[in-house]
Formats: structure tokens, sequence, C-alpha cells
């Protein structure tokens, strides 16, 4: 396969961290040379770790990947460190806040434990994480990519260790749609649907699921971020701005073409009727790389195609999943070095080759995927990070599916709005 270095192209990716608004062109980025890829060094300065006594680190992920990862990172980290274990436990990704915040007070949470980086907010505020300490911050700094440094930086402070970085593209299955009849905007993609739908019935052009990490991408036109540019008003949602309204009112047209109820539209349908061939084109990340390929499928990847008057593709999220040392461990300086262990090279490329997610760092790969990937993160922007951010997820899941069934748009955006900020 052709490799893909990734250093090339998260030069393009690392403009999202500025907000992200628009920018690029279709032959990667906008020619911003400040940003650069990491100068990986060769000393890790690891926490000093003081002491032989056994130590059991307890360290969370999720299933289907990340934990065969974490057990083999940990077999690793243990031959250099004989005395200390790593001990797996599964705490879904998305639902690790709400652990830490009742289970570390205890005592009997885990030490260290992967959340997405727009958790952070709420975990800083709730003194639930350690920043990473002073000794390893210009190490960490010029390792993972300065997007992903962004993402895990609060008040100054860096508190995270970046292990994997992604957004969405659109999926294309060869044998149902020729790459160069893959759609360049969503006017093209719902022409594509219908007529493919009258002539395959019971098949759909596209399918994707409609829930809020998704429906983000109507809601941008022109520039319009949620929270603001940089993420961090925390009065102005901008989820029901004007642009936002027309985004999701095009949204809701969709259902035209795609005309399932919103309760059916999970991620589970939309990976069995791509992976069954009953789908030309599906809109997903980097985690289906690996089981579509096992199914057999000829797929692309490519941009996510554009809104109605607009002349690049959407600003989907882009996420930076994060190690976090809980503030509540009684081994901090083992739990950091672990976790800093985590984004080293070598354990970097073991990450990628188990889990198949973008690297955080300058690992080289033999995904020709990545690329499409890498094109849609020089229109995405990263999640935002501010407490508001834990209201959007049930917020806009319900206005989405509320509008996809036929609900007025304006009024449920404004519920969405109200539930995030309280006015």
């Amino acid at each position: 396969m052709k490799k893909f270095l990734l250093a090339t192209f998260v030069l393009v990716a690392a403009l999202f961290v500025f907000g992200a608004c628009g920018g690029g062109n279709d032959n990667g980025g906008n020619g911003d040379t400040a940003n650069q890829p990491p100068a990986v060094t060769d000393t890790d300065p690891a926490p000093a770790i003081t002491g032989t006594d056994p130590v059991v680190l307890r360290v969370s992920e999720s299933l289907g990947g990340p934990d065969a990862f974490i057990m083999e990172a940990g077999r690793r980290f243990t031959e250099t460190y004989p005395h200390i274990t790593i001990e797996f436990i599964n705490i879904e990704v998305g639902g690790a806040v709400g652990v830490i915040e009742l289970d570390g007070p205890l005592g009997i949470g885990p030490d260290v434990f992967a959340a997405p980086h727009d958790q952070m907010g709420a975990l800083t505020a709730g003194g639930h994480i350690l920043p990473i300490p002073t000794d390893s911050t210009d190490w960490v700094r010029n390792t993972v990519f300065d997007s992903a440094v962004t993402a895990a930086t609060a008040d100054g402070m860096l508190f995270g260790y970046p292990i994997a970085m992604e957004t969405y593209a659109l999926f294309y299955n060869r044998a149902l749609i020729a790459d160069a009849d893959v759609p360049s905007s969503f006017e093209e993609l719902a022409e594509f649907s219908r007529a493919f739908s009258a002539d395959n019935p019971g098949q759909f052009g596209f399918v994707m699921s409609i829930g809020a990490y998704y429906a983000i991408i109507f809601t941008t036109a022109d520039g319009n971020r949620l929270f603001g540019p940089y993420g961090v008003d925390r009065v102005n949602s901008n989820i029901n701005s004007p642009s936002s309204v027309m985004g999701m009112e095009f949204f809701q047209s969709l259902r035209e073409v795609l005309d399932v109820d919103a309760g059916d539209l999970t991620d589970a349908f939309v990976d069995a009727n791509f992976t069954s061939g009953n789908a030309a084109m599906v809109i997903t990340g980097p985690w289906n790389i690996a089981p579509y390929e096992d199914y057999g499928i000829d797929f692309g990847v490519t941009t996510i195609p554009t809104l109605p008057g607009q002349a690049t593709p959407p600003a989907s999220f882009a996420g930076v999943r994060t190690m976090y040392v809980s503030a509540h461990t009684e081994h901090p300086a083992e739990a950091h070095a672990f976790a800093q262990f985590l984004i080293s090279p070598e354990i970097q490329r073991l990450r990628y080759e188990i889990t198949g997610a973008i690297p955080s760092t300058t690992v080289e790969t033999e995904s020709p995927h990545f690329a499409g990937f890498f094109r849609q993160l020089d229109f995405a922007f990263p999640m935002p990070s501010i407490p508001e951010m834990g209201a959007y997820w049930s917020a806009m899941d319900a206005a989405a599916a509320n509008i996809w069934n036929g609900l007025d748009v304006q009024q449920q955006l404004d519920m969405a709005h109200s539930a995030m900020v309280g006015n």
C-alpha cells in the first residue's frame, strides 16, 4: 500500500486549532506554514519514579481495540518498571467523566483514564485531573501535534496526553458509485440518492447517524461555530443562529432521500447498511476503516459534501482522545509516567496497528484512507471543552431527532440553546 506520513497531512490538520473559519482548498490546506509537525526528541523525560514497592495502576479505556492496546502497552511498560503492574478496567470513553466524578473521590476510580478532550472543562472545574508535570511539558508539546496540544490545554496549562485524533468524512462503496461520481455537494448527494433508490428499491444512496456529533456540520455555514469562533463563548451557543437554522432546515429536507425515522438511524443501522452493500455512501469516522476492510469492501474516503451556498466542506467536529491522570490517584508519578509512555513513538505506532486510529504524533502508516480524513481536518474545528459542552450532547441529540422527524427547526434549536447556556 501507498504510505502516508502523518506529519505531511497534519500540517493541514493543525490549522483547525484556530477555530477554522473554513479555509483550505482541495489541494490540501491553505498554505499556513506556521504550524509545524512535532519535533520528536529521543529523550523521554518520564516523571521520576522512586522506590520499588509494588504498584498497581488502574487504567480505563473502551472495548473494541483500545482495551487490547492498553493491555499490550501495559505489558511493555512493566518490562521497564517491573514493580508497576497495569490493570485494565473498562470505562467507555464517553462515560468517563461521570465515573470519575463519583468514584474518584472515593478512591475506587482509575488512576489513568481516557476521555474526549471536550470533557476537559468539566474535569478541570471539578478538580478531577492533574496537570502534566513541568519537567515533562516541553517534551509533550514537542511530541504531539500542535492541534492536539491546544485541545489538551486549559488556562495555559497542559492537562492531558493526547493519544489519537479523529473527525469524520464521506465513505463510498466503489462497487456502487465510481470515484468520479462521488458528489461534492449535498445537493448532488441528494440527487444521486433519489436516482439510486429509484433504480435499487429498498437501498439508499447514503446513510448517516443524525445525532449531535454529526448534525453539527449543518450548523457551520458562513463560519458559524458552536460557542463562538474559539469555542469559549459561554453565553452565545450559536446553535440557534440564522446560519444554524438555515442549515438544519436543509438537514430536515434530506429526510426525502433517507426516509427513516430518527430513532432508527443508529450507528448500528448505518454500519449494517453500508457493509451489506445496501448503501452507497456513509458519513463516519476512522474507527470504521478496519471493520469495513474486514468485510472486503472496496471503499474510498473523501471530504464531506458542501452545504448549499458554500464553497468548502462543512466544519466537522475534530476530537482528540486524551489520557488524563486522576487527581485522586495515590501514585501520581507512576500514573504520569505511564500516560506519557502512551505517546512515545513506539507505543503510538502500536496503537495505530491495534486500533487503526489516527495517531497524535508523527507515525508512518500504511492506510490509503487517512488522506481523506486529513483533507477534512483542514475544515474541522475542535469540539469546545467549556463546561457548557456537557449539555450540548443531549440537547442537540434531541433537537436533531425532532427536526429530522419534522418538528419546527427554530423552536427546537432555541430549546437546545437554552439547555446549554440557560437563556
